[in-house]
């Protein structure tokens, strides 16, 4: 049957075999055909992508060389109008500058830039000032007087309300007569003069044509206002009324722009040719500036067909309030911008033709190859099938085989099959799953003893058993405690059986081990759990009254003293809701390792919950109790630890009782602890406290007031006192701080030292912040209404508000439901809290300026912040801390940093408010030196909302002493 099968199988070859020679000699004259199509369609296809990809190389470039110059282009003509900013600093400087000072201020300007035909400063005369005005200046000039150009001609000026006189001239060499000239008749100077004072800023004129340029050179006039010193300047009003005039600037703007391109140097930007027009269009009448036709651009005229359409690059931006419209055009050459794309197209067709002529020789010798490869094919093809039956029957044996090997090697347990040769019965076979688990490769395994994986705690019992089974030549199961190759404890569960051989004699034996190390571990971790807290490895709470209990009956037995410390981190919350709760477990566990290396091996550590511990510290021979043990434990916890890059310097308050002094029965001793602990808190932290009797009663004392507390805002017990801010500069009141006070119905009027801290702590300062918000929005509201519409409220922000997820939104909604202005309401903030998380604060307080709220530092200069830091954030004012102000009089240290922060809040353009001010020679020291606002009690101390009216009624009529008090 299999010699039938194998006849059929090798004619049935034959045929196919002829039939594949035919198709083969078919397509070789086939081959070389295809291959030369397919070589000249990829050579095409290649060259387009690649002329594609030099043309977009090209756009790109150029659109980058482009915009290039035309941001030097935009940055050269700005600094050219900064020549007239610098120019205007001198009158802001020099209040009155002479006319011998702006022409020593400007000669070194047109020499250094000679774009500029012209500085001048144009003063503003009104009509009864014009007699003296051209009186003071006939001294100066002999026959001078205020003129007009009428057809030519100087004549003198008709009679106007206000004129716009030419007063300081430079050079005055050529521009004599213009000196004295009134512009206020040319309505694009006065135009732009009033453009420039709304905008605060330089404003330039459109095109106009030089006398001293040819006929076809534009020039530009740049007009900057100059202000009345000591004047405010804030809106357009304002300006408008305190204008006296404008500095002028004069230049030429081909000459500009030629300086400005001749300095640049932007790659390949010599085949540009620019174009620069006045206006936001390419209006030939006012083109101010064209480059000089490139070499190569001369050449694409004669050399058209060697070059494309030109590429086109347009561009408007404005300077001076004055739109400058820039066209750049660059030739597209043929040859030197598509030469890889040609070399490609050239190297690919040589590649084509190439190939075609090496595959025909290739086909050639392959024909003649094939004829001995047939005949070689034929004798081997009856070979092969008389070899195909003797494998098909050995494959039938080795699957039998590898059937039963890949059943134990696919076992999950390890297997082990050992000689029954004692006394060390060896082993002789390990499958994967061993090696998997013990970590022993079969062959470090082979020849070596079960007892390969004996554990390092000598548990020889189990081994032992394992023996008495083989020697018995019986079966039986036995707990093994073992170990890895590297020494990782293991459990395994062993069935161990004997292997016999047709004789029915034992040849073998085969043990089977099954890891239970999971279940193992799992037991000991419920154990563990139990007695012991998961995070931090410590005695948990369950644990701890068992320990304090053996150490009080310990010392009941040798009459030894002993102490329970509770220990509180301080501040714990803040890295929690700053930093996460993986940073607030990792700081856990540091103090938790720091707390167990500093107590003694006999005391006991526990964590009660949170950020608590308790300490059992027992007094032995030779180990007395002593508070260096305490300071012990506060310098290792104070140690710097760093989480998730940030540094912290964690401080604890301990409380501690002592045994039996303080009580016998141990939940009392935890609980007195515990409240001496509060009191180390309420004594500013990072300290410690033993326990007396009276911290008892101000422990009830304090849950008394925080159950009042709770029901405070229900009641309507608390109210807001105001105090004023008063403007040095005005002697106005401008706004107001909102300090909240509890009318208490048992205890009375409670200072807020009392409660704010306590409201902290409980999360009570969320609903009390909202409150004081709402409120103080609500009355500067009314107050407006009322008609003091420029007083602005500041309210203080605690840390866990600032944190608060909703914060901006609902100070949002209460100024949309008071309708108080948003540059009303001012949010003081503590430099340390700002600086507690620089990133997230810069976020929040971002938020805070686009609601358009007001902002201040609160207490600046008592925290550490970096001036890096102080200039990212987006505040408006620095408050001095009253530690500075109170002794600026007499110390020298307190004088010079007031100074110090005034300086750097207006360099950084803050404004500076100093509270505290109580003496009148601090109020002389501050407004001496440039404070803008103050408050304290040398004015007013924090008063009711009908006593702050009183107040403002009162300062109108009877303003105070050294001061004018004016609030509406």
């Amino acid at each position: 049957m299999n010699v039938a099968f194998m006849m059929d199988a090798i004619g049935y070859a034959e045929h196919s075999l002829s039939m594949i020679k035919a198709i083969k000699r078919i397509g070789a004259s086939l081959s070389a055909s295809v291959t030369l199509c397919i070589g000249f369609g990829l050579t095409f296809l290649l060259f387009l992508g690649t002329s594609k990809l030099e043309d977009n190389a090209f756009d790109r470039d150029f659109e980058q060389r482009s915009a290039s110059q035309i941001y030097i282009l935009q940055r050269g003509m700005e600094e050219a109008v900064q020549v007239l900013t610098s120019i205007n600093r001198l009158f802001l400087t020099v209040e009155a500058p002479t006319r011998g000072q702006f022409h020593t201020f400007t000669t070194p300007l047109l020499q250094k830039f000679s774009f500029v035909k012209a500085f001048s400063f144009q003063r503003i005369i009104s009509h009864a000032e014009r007699p003296g005005y051209e009186a003071m200046m006939q001294k100066q000039v002999p026959g001078f007087q205020i003129s007009v150009l009428q057809q030519g001609r100087l004549m003198p000026a008709a009679e106007h309300a206000r004129y716009l006189v030419v007063d300081y001239l430079e050079p005055l060499q050529g521009n004599q007569p213009a000196l004295g000239l009134d512009l206020s008749g040319n309505s694009e100077i006065m135009a732009t003069l009033a453009r420039a004072i709304e905008l605060n800023q330089p404003v330039s004129s459109g095109g106009v044509r030089l006398a001293q340029a040819s006929a076809n050179d534009l020039g530009v006039l740049v007009l900057m206002p100059v202000y009345r010193s000591g004047m405010p300047r804030d809106t357009v009003a304002q300006r408008r009324a305190a204008v006296i005039g404008d500095t002028a600037e004069v230049f030429h703007v081909r000459t500009l722009l030629e300086r400005i391109f001749s300095q640049a140097s932007v790659p390949g930007a010599k085949t540009d040719r620019i174009s620069v027009y006045v206006g936001d269009s390419a209006q030939p009448e006012m083109l101010a500036y064209r480059s000089p036709e490139s070499v190569t651009k001369s050449m694409a005229g004669r050399l058209a067909p060697l070059y494309r359409s030109p590429a086109i690059f347009n561009r408007t931006f404005v300077i001076a309030g004055q739109p400058w419209h820039v066209e750049i055009s660059a030739v597209r050459p043929i040859l030197s911008n598509h030469s890889n794309s040609l070399l490609i197209l050239i190297a690919g067709s040589l590649l084509t033709l190439l190939a075609t002529a090496y595959l025909n020789t290739l086909l050639m010798r392959s024909r003649r190859v094939q004829r001995t490869v047939d005949e070689r094919t034929a004798e081997l093809r009856l070979t092969n099938a008389l070899l195909k039956a003797d494998i098909q029957a050995r494959q039938l044996a080795e699957r039998a085989l590898q059937l039963r090997q890949r059943a134990i090697d696919a076992s999950v347990n390890a297997i082990i099959i050992m000689q029954a040769k004692g006394p060390d019965y060896p082993i002789e076979y390990v499958n994967p799953a061993f090696e998997r688990i013990t970590g022993y490769a079969a062959a470090e395994a082979s020849g070596q003893s079960i007892r390969l994986l004996e554990s390092a705690q000598r548990e020889t019992s189990s081994f032992d058993d394992i023996w008495r089974i083989m020697d018995q030549r019986t079966e039986g199961n036995v707990l093994l405690r073992t170990q890895t190759k590297n020494g990782a404890p293991m459990w395994n569960d062993c069935f161990i059986a004997p292997v016999k051989d047709e004789l029915g004699e034992t040849t073998h034996f085969v043990a089977v081990l099954h890891d239970i190390t999971a279940m193992k571990r799992y037991e000991e971790e419920l154990a563990f759990q139990a007695n012991c807290d998961v995070l931090t490895g410590l005695v948990n709470r369950n644990m701890l009254r068992t320990a304090l209990n053996q150490a009080m009956a310990y010392a009941e037995r040798y009459q030894h003293a002993l102490w329970v410390v509770f220990i509180d981190l301080d501040r714990f919350k803040f890295v929690n809701d700053t930093l996460g709760h993986r940073a607030g477990d990792l700081l856990l566990k540091a103090v938790a390792d720091r707390l167990r290396h500093v107590v003694r091996s006999a005391d006991t550590v526990a964590r009660q919950g949170s950020d608590e511990f308790v300490i059992v510290m027992s007094e032995y021979p030779g180990a007395d109790l002593d508070t260096h043990i305490l300071h012990n434990i506060q310098t290792a916890v104070a140690a710097p630890l760093t989480v998730d890059g940030h540094t912290f310097f964690p401080t604890c308050s301990m409380g501690v009782a002592t045994y039996p002094g303080d009580s016998k029965d141990a939940e009392t001793l935890v609980k007195y602890a515990d409240i001496a602990m509060y009191r180390a808190k309420l004594h500013g932290r990072d300290n410690f406290q033993f326990y007396t009797p009276a911290m008892n009663e101000q422990a009830l004392e304090r849950l008394r007031i925080e159950g009042d507390l709770r029901r405070a805002l229900e009641r309507e017990e608390f109210m807001l006192h105001y105090q004023p801010k008063l403007d040095l500069r005005s002697g106005k009141v401008v706004g107001m701080e909102a300090l909240i006070r509890w009318r208490h119905p048992q205890m009375g009027m409670v200072a807020p030292a009392r409660f704010i801290g306590l409201a902290e702590e409980t999360g009570l300062i969320l609903p009390i912040g909202a409150w004081v918000i709402r409120t103080a929005c609500a009355q500067t509201k009314a107050w407006h209404d009322a008609g003091w519409e420029s007083l602005r409220v500041a309210v203080n922000l605690s840390i866990r508000q600032f944190l608060q997820a909703d914060l901006v939104s609902s100070i949002a909604t209460a100024l949309v439901e008071t309708g108080l202005p948003p540059h009303c309401l001012e949010l003081e903030l503590t430099e340390t809290l700002v600086m507690t998380d620089v990133e997230q604060a810069i976020g929040i307080l971002r938020q805070f300026k686009e609601l358009g709220v007001h902002i201040s530092i609160d207490d600046f200069g008592t925290g550490y912040s970096s001036l890096s830091y102080l200039k990212r954030f987006p505040i408006d004012a620095l408050k001095i801390d009253q530690s500075f102000v109170r002794d600026i009089s007499v110390d020298a240290d307190d004088a010079a940093i007031t100074v110090s922060i005034i300086s750097l809040a207006h360099s950084l353009k803050l404004q500076v408010i100093a509270e505290g001010v109580e003496t009148q020679e601090q109020l002389s020291f501050l407004r001496h030196h440039g404070c803008d606002e103050i408050q304290g009690y040398l004015f007013s101390p924090p008063v009711s909302a009908e006593q702050f009216v009183q107040l403002l009624q009162e300062t109108i009529s009877t303003p105070a002493e050294g001061l004018t008090i004016s609030a509406r």
